[in-house]
Order: structure tokens, then sequence, then C-alpha cells
């Protein structure tokens, strides 16, 4: 991109003269060469977003009514959907709609979801000040580790940068390119899931089943005799949960959180990865008591699991994380010789080797990994039980689901 960015410091204000080439569709949806281990993806997204931001300055005026329609204390967002129908928004939403379709080819999401772009008043703090007229600012997030971000770079109306503080949310309204990470997570999670039962699809014919230990098979045709008259499903529920205040810069918006439950198949010497989406939890230091159910045990081995919480990150191809997650968890368990001599202590080592999957280009955002829980059993009740790292509290209860009468 050709957008020149001379910084100037004047009268205590940080603030940038800006020369700005034509924004294109071109520029906003760059070629990504997928070979580079830089991250080329979370580069062009966060360029895109700062042509999509420039472009949205520069058309404000004729935008500002559309928005003021759609953003409201009900809704801090314009989707792109709804952007695409207004005839005012239709130049800047071309443009918006080039960069959604390449973003959602590169996060294997194509086939998931139609739209993900949208524009988002940073913080509901902001909303009366901007209905009362106020000018606002056009931000996109910056690329990188949020840890090491030394400022938020923003347009006015007239072109200027200004440069605001990453985490004291800003005084005045800011509109912020992004996507919407709910709609993304869903999506992506979706297709997570897709790609693991594809490939153990395809893998299934050359793995074995598991022989039953003679002990394993009665106790199997016991329960095979009582399900049969009295099936019913176990499982384990999250009761409460709450997480730790992660000091989340302002512009990151709600946090998006999933879990990835991982364990081994009954019946196969073959890894389980489940990934479970999470979409109450929003904001650290709440206590939120979902009743969600996270774990059905008749899908793992020894009646033990781990639970990773992971938040989404900007950079990711689900497709392609959830490849290399079944991967290295399947090349793990394929490493110990005889799994039963270990039983579930190896479920750890399945985890450890997911955690070290997630390179850092899959991280360019967050730091992605949230906290653990390992050795889930079945049956167990967990009260306000500390993840790993200590960045979690949770409450898990076994629930038995029996049939409708």
């Amino acid at each position: 991109m050709n957008i020149a960015l001379p910084l100037a410091i004047t009268a205590g204000i940080l603030s940038a003269s800006v020369t700005a080439a034509p924004v294109s569709n071109t520029q906003l949806a760059p070629t990504l060469d997928k070979s580079s281990s830089a991250s080329p993806t979370m580069v062009s997204v966060t360029e895109s977003k700062r042509a999509l931001a420039l472009s949205l300055s520069q058309q404000y005026t004729q935008l500002a009514p559309v928005l003021h329609e759609e953003i409201s204390q009900y809704q801090l967002n314009a989707p792109l959907n709804e952007l695409k129908r207004s005839k005012r928004a239709a130049p800047f939403a071309r443009s918006m709609v080039a960069m959604d379709e390449t973003l959602r080819v590169d996060k294997g999401i194509e086939d998931y979801t139609d739209t993900i772009m949208e524009l988002r008043l940073a913080d509901k703090t902001m909303l009366a000040r901007w209905q009362a007229g106020q000018s606002p600012l056009f931000a996109w997030e910056p690329e990188g580790n949020d840890k090491n971000w030394s400022y938020i770079e923003a347009y006015d109306i007239d072109g200027n940068i200004h440069l605001l503080d990453v985490y004291n949310v800003p005084d005045r309204p800011v509109l912020v390119v992004d996507t919407n990470s709910r709609k993304e997570l869903k999506a992506g999670i979706k297709a997570m899931n897709d790609e693991i039962q594809r490939l153990q699809s395809l893998n299934s014919e050359n793995i074995a089943p598991k022989p039953m230990p003679l002990q394993s098979r009665s106790m199997a045709e016991s329960t095979f005799n009582t399900q049969a008259s009295t099936p019913s499903i176990s499982t384990t529920v999250l009761k409460k949960i709450r997480l730790k205040d992660d000091h989340e810069p302002w512009i990151s918006g709600k946090a998006e959180i999933y879990a990835i439950v991982t364990g081994v198949n009954p019946s196969r010497d073959e890894p389980v990865l489940d990934i479970i989406d999470m979409p109450y939890l929003d904001y650290s230091e709440t206590d939120y008591s979902p009743n969600q159910v996270m774990i059905y045990w008749q899908r793992y081995r020894w009646s033990a699991a781990d639970m990773l919480l992971m938040e989404k990150d900007d950079g990711t191809n689900y497709k392609d994380l959830a490849r290399t997650l079944l991967e290295v968890a399947t090349t793990a368990l394929k490493a110990i010789p005889d799994p039963e001599v270990q039983a579930y202590a190896i479920i750890p080592q399945l985890t450890g080797k997911v955690l070290e999957a997630i390179p850092d280009s899959w991280a360019t955002n967050d730091d992605d990994f949230v906290d653990v829980f390992y050795t889930l059993r079945q049956g167990t009740m967990y009260n306000d039980y500390s993840a790993a790292g200590n960045n979690v509290t949770a409450t898990f209860a076994p629930l038995t689901i029996d049939p409708t009468q």
C-alpha cells in the first residue's frame, strides 16, 4: 500500500498528515503469499483495514446517516449486509465486500458464512457523544501481539492520524473497521469440527478397532444391557465460569472464547478433539452460569479428558488449524507403544502437543491460549476449580441425561 504516514507531534496532541493513494479493490484484497512464515495474512488484514478506515474517513459525511440508523444502544455495529442495502453506502460497501470475500477464504470459512465484515462503535460509553454529533475517529486493530502494541492509530475526517492509548478508552467516539468476531468464530468452529470429522473419516479405514480387555468387555456389555432398556447419556456440565482480567485493549471488543476438549477414542487408538463454542463469555471478572454440556463421555476412553480454553485470533485459518491439531495429536498418540499402560496419563501429553502446534503465526493478535483444565474425570464434581494457569475458575458437575418418558 502506498500510504505515507509522516508523524508529527503538534500542540501536545499526537497526529499526522496523511497522503493516501486512492483505495482500490486490488489494495483491499491483496494476493497472499501462503508460503511465507511471517504471517502474511495478518499483515494484509491490517493494511486492508487501514485502507478501509481511510476510505471511511473520506466518505463519512455521506455514510453518517446510514450508520446512525444502524448503530444504537441495542446494537453497536453496522453489518456489511446492511451497508450493502444502502445506496448512500454503496461505494464504500463495494470495497468492504472485496475485503470480506478475501478474508473468508483466507480463514477457511467461505462455505460457512456469507459475510463477516462490519463497522463497530468501539465502546458503549461513546454512543451518546456520537449521537449528539461529535466527530468520530476511524480505527483498526494494529498487527502483531497486543502486548507489543505501543498505540492504536485512527484517522479523523480530515485524514490526520491520531495515536490512541492501547488500554484507556478514548473520550472521542471511535468507529472500528473489523470483522464480526461472534459470527466469524461460529463459522470457524463449524469449519474446524467438520474438517476434523472429514479427516478422521478418511483415516478410520486404516485404524483397526481396539480389542477390549475381558474386564472392559464385561463392563461394556453390562452397560449396553442396561442402556437397552433405559438408555442415558453421561455428560459433564459447566455450571459456572469466571475469567481473570487480562487487560485487553479497548479496540478488541468482547472476548470470543471457545474450548477444545481432548482425549482418546474409546474404541480406536486415535485422538478425539471436540471444538465447543462458548458465546456467552464476553468479559473478564464476570461470573457466568451457562449450564452448558461440555463433555459427552461416551466419546472418551478412561473416563478422562482435558479442556483447553482458547481465544479467537484474527490471523487464523480454521481449517488449517484443525488439520494441524489433529495431525500432531495423532502423531503423539502413535508414538506411545501401548496407551493402555499409561491410560489417561497420556491425555495431557496429547494436550501438550496440541498447544505446541499453535505457532506464533496463528497467535498474531492475542495470546490465543487462555488456560487448560487437565484430567477432568467422568462423574466428578469440581467446585470453583482453578485451571492450570490460574486464569480461569470454573464449576463442573456430572449430569446424566435420561430419555424422554
